[in-house]
């Protein structure tokens, strides 16, 4: 099996080739067939950007590899396909991205037309239109990719697929072992495998770092639910105790223990997710089994508080306005409830900030949006949010790829770069052929 960098360097090593035997065929009959599309994605999971033979005269061999450094430089999914004038229009992205397998901003320039598409976990439909209309009109095909991919880059979300370069072949031998016995042309490749793997490594070290500092919220929430368990002075064998009381009791345990297994487990923000949804669980059957034991009706599937969910499950919606912020209803406890009603502040959970100040959980860093999603399922999340400051960051297309996705309308599917094959949000890349080019995001209007 060929190792990454060797196929890497197979295929620069026969550029020059390439582009002979492009020039060799520019003027032979059918030279100017359209790309097979497996042909093109077989290249793209090793390199960001292709030039089908036929579209040589588009965009030059040493204009492409400048291309594609700055994208491997970004550490960051974007695909860039030139192709002949005359490729098939229909369905292109959603085979290109369904033979490539792999999530990201998927880029054709195809003769004069130029359109993307993405998924919707790196970036939305409306982003990938305004990019392509920024460039739209544009004839030169090295400005138009250039200005597109700067502008992409700042823009889309994830990290490069770990195909296009790799520190170690797939024994585990140190790249540097091959780049001594190798040849010089492999030595800006390994540059940029570098770089890479550098930025990685610190998008790494900055989830654990987040985590480290998450872990003594979750420790928090975990502590506080044992004490609830220990004020409940619940005793299977108690008299007036039946199997459903007793089942409620055996669910808290089980949602306690599997919070505190789950939390030992965690090595990214977005771990804490299920952590806390094992909470929200075993305190919705607490409530539960209090209602039993006192013989009231039993509580409806709530929310917890949202000023503060080790509060326990909401009783009601209240309209509440944060400073500075637009009005909107949040689920509230009883006590949270007659505070607002009686004109003070509701009690609200605040955690420590980079800068070390206390602040309200909405208002501190991206690590709480997992922590807030396990709470708050169901999709309300977006709407609780609105306006703060962990809402502006989770409606970020670059979000999802570095925190989870799967918080109602902040977005959802796999992280930028990843393997997903042909499990992938299909209506991201379907749409059509409009006007005179492809467009982008939603645009499209029948075809391409």
């Amino acid at each position: 099996m060929r190792t990454p960098l060797l196929r890497g360097l197979m295929r620069w090593a026969l550029v020059p080739v390439a582009a002979t035997l492009a020039a060799l065929t520019a003027g032979v009959p059918g030279a100017s067939a359209a790309a097979d599309l497996s042909t093109v994605a077989e290249a793209l999971r090793e390199d960001p950007v292709y030039v089908a033979p036929a579209a040589s005269d588009q965009l030059s061999s040493s204009d492409a590899e400048a291309l594609a450094d700055k994208i491997r430089d970004a550490d960051k999914p974007v695909f860039v396909a030139v192709l002949p004038a005359d490729q098939p229009e229909q369905d292109l992205f959603l085979n290109l991205r369904t033979e490539t397998g792999i999530t990201g901003l998927y880029a054709v320039r195809s003769g004069d037309r130029f359109g993307a598409q993405a998924d919707s976990s790196v970036l939305s439909n409306q982003a990938v239109d305004n990019l392509v209309t920024a460039v739209e009109g544009t004839d030169d095909v090295k400005a138009q990719l250039n200005d597109f991919v700067d502008a992409a880059l700042q823009n889309v979300g994830g990290s490069a697929p770990s195909s296009w370069g790799s520190t170690t072949t797939d024994d585990g031998v140190p790249v540097a072992g091959l780049v001594t016995t190798g040849v010089v042309l492999a030595a800006g490749g390994a540059g940029a495998y570098a770089l890479v793997r550098r930025r990685r490594l610190m998008h790494e070290q900055e989830q654990r770092a987040a985590l480290e500092k998450l872990r003594v919220v979750v420790d928090e929430d975990i502590t506080a639910f044992g004490e609830e368990l220990e004020r409940l002075d619940f005793h299977p064998g108690e008299p007036g105790a039946d199997d459903a009381m007793r089942t409620d009791y055996e669910h808290a345990l089980d949602s306690y223990e599997q919070a505190k297994r789950l939390m030992e487990a965690a090595t990214k923000p977005e771990d804490v997710k299920a952590v806390t949804q094992a909470l929200e669980d075993g305190r919705h059957s607490l409530a539960v089994l209090a209602a039993r034991r006192e013989g009231r009706p039993l509580p409806e599937r709530r929310p917890p508080c949202f000023f503060d969910p080790r509060h326990g499950p909401s009783v009601a919606d209240v309209t509440w306005t944060p400073t500075g912020g637009p009005t909107r209803e949040v689920p509230v406890c009883a006590a949270d409830r007659a505070r607002l009603a009686d004109g003070q502040d509701p009690v609200i959970r605040e955690v420590t900030t980079d800068t070390g100040a206390r602040r309200p959980y909405w208002e501190a860093g991206p690590a709480y949006g997992p922590w807030a999603g396990g709470y708050f399922g169901g999709g309300i999340l977006p709407g609780l949010l609105i306006g703060t400051m962990l809402g502006s960051m989770m409606a970020s297309p670059a979000y999802a790829a570095d925190y989870g996705a799967g918080y109602g309308d902040f977005g959802g599917g796999y992280e930028g770069g990843d393997v997903s094959g042909a499990d992938f949000a299909s209506d991201d890349f379907t749409g059509g052929f409009g006007g005179g080019d492809f467009g982008g995001g939603g645009d499209f209007g029948g075809g391409f």
